[in-house]
């Protein structure tokens, strides 16, 4: 049996049509987002035009840091509980027994939770600099606005999330648990900000091409955890409600 784009899209919109019925999701998708956004927006427009140049780097950093918390928890809570909460639930058995491959289940899974982070994330980063800038001040907005900062958010958006979706997948598949699986999987979303971390506070030089280099090797590393978790899952397993 060939790959099938068409059963990927069927997973996908099923998983969509999930969410807005579950209560757990639109408040995950409402709450972190918008918790996440208040903080580092009364940061930036507290700061006052007397702030040292250095000083002013690492409060724009820390700010544009916390947003990109959002692709990070929004997606691995998700991530999750796609596999073990459908099991609790028991609605994970009559997919798995149709003739679906691991590789399409796994992407419309993927999929269904990478589009609407990515599309709250930029939405939300949209919000903060428009709010930037038109009521912070300008020398304060000039800086959110300056090209690394920005480059930095657009690049890693993506890939923070993908890195979360497959350990949070993974950590899904393995688990007999939906809060154990979303607690380990926050966690495991952590790492990557790391390095964002000591870009965002200048720590190491967000040069153009540091940024494209780390960020090529996340989307390896994306690729192949998408990989090793194809591997390891095990519809036979799922299905007959064994446990790991």
């Amino acid at each position: 049996m060939s790959f099938s784009w068409a059963r990927v899209v069927g997973i996908v919109q099923k998983e969509l049509r999930d969410y807005r019925r579950n209560r757990f999701v639109i408040a995950t998708m409402a709450f972190l987002p918008l918790l996440f956004v208040i903080l580092p927006t009364i940061d930036i427009l507290s700061i006052k035009a007397s702030i040292s140049s250095a000083r002013l780097d690492e409060r724009v950093g820390a700010s544009l840091l916390y947003l990109l918390i959002i692709p990070a928890m929004v997606p691995s809570a998700l991530a999750a509980y796609s596999v073990v909460g459908e099991r609790e639930q028991g609605t994970l058995e009559p997919v798995l027994i149709t003739p679906i491959r691991p590789e399409e289940f796994l992407i419309g899974k993927a999929l269904a939770v990478l589009v609407p982070t990515i599309a709250i994330a930029y939405l939300v980063f949209g919000i903060f600099l428009s709010v930037a800038a038109i009521f912070a001040h300008p020398g304060v907005a000039s800086a959110v606005f300056e090209g690394s900062h920005l480059l930095v958010q657009l690049l890693f958006t993506p890939l923070v999330a993908g890195w979360s979706i497959w350990v949070g997948i993974a950590i899904s598949a393995r688990s007999a648990d939906v809060r154990a699986a979303q607690q380990v999987g926050f966690f495991a979303s952590l790492p990557p900000l790391g390095i964002v971390a000591l870009m965002s506070f200048n720590v190491i030089a967000p040069t153009l091409g540091l940024a494209l280099g780390l960020a090529a090797g996340l989307l390896i590393v994306d690729a192949l955890g998408w990989r090793a978790v194809a591997a390891m899952f095990d519809r036979e397993r799922l299905v007959a409600g064994t446990r790991s």
